[in-house]
């Protein structure tokens, strides 16, 4: 095994302060939904409009950061070891075998994580942004041209996008502990250092069986 720097400090920033609003937002949504109750009702339907621009004005931010740095490469789909992953994930980590894509500066993300990040940031982040535009303006809908939609079924959407969220958010825990020890990947969150196996510094899977 050997140390790498691998997570910048913006990833880094990035990744807390997402995964803050969107426990935040979790919270205060559920509230305005009447499932538990924290902050009352008027509080949490401001806090949560709050938090939601937020989130817009970061993601908007995030995806200049990732064209402008070349970083979208580490988010390209690919079919090279994906079976081999699934494997290791549904099989392999349980009997100690050694991960088919280490991570390496060129590939942070493995193919099943390259798959589930980009349709976490090009479908469902932005389908729950939009749901949640669309019921924040719902008084300027006529203004805006919008005729024939429904607000409960937007309602409804967004109640779905943000369950799927919750979803990933618990996967994504567990995955986080499946590092060579349970604190691996979260201490590589905040210090930016990750350590894999030394193996060479080219991500090797990326050569072979080109799709």
């Amino acid at each position: 095994m050997r140390t790498i720097y691998l997570y910048t400090r913006y990833e880094r920033f990035w990744h807390w302060f997402q995964a803050l609003l969107i426990l935040l937002l979790l919270v205060t949504g559920f509230e305005v939904h009447g499932s538990i109750t924290l902050f009352g009702f008027e509080q949490a339907v401001t806090v949560h409009n709050f938090l939601g621009l937020t989130w817009l004005v970061a993601f908007a931010f995030f995806v200049f950061w990732v064209f402008t740095t070349g970083e979208w490469k580490q988010y390209v789909p690919t079919s090279k070891k994906m079976v081999e992953v699934m494997i290791y994930y549904g099989y392999g980590i349980f009997s100690g075998q050694p991960h088919p894509c280490p991570k390496r500066h060129d590939a942070k993300h493995n193919p099943l994580q390259r798959m589930t990040y980009l349709s976490l940031a090009a479908v469902l982040l932005p389908f729950q942004m939009v749901t949640g535009l669309l019921y924040y303006l719902y008084n300027s809908w006529t203004d805006m041209g919008i005729t024939g939609l429904s607000l409960g079924v937007v309602a409804v959407a967004h109640l779905i996008g943000a369950f799927a969220i919750l979803i990933f958010l618990i996967v994504h825990v567990y995955m986080t502990t499946t590092g060579h020890t349970i604190f691996a990947h979260v201490k590589a969150m905040f210090t930016g250092r990750e350590e894999v196996e030394d193996v060479g510094d080219v991500a090797e899977w990326e050569k072979k069986n080109p799709a």
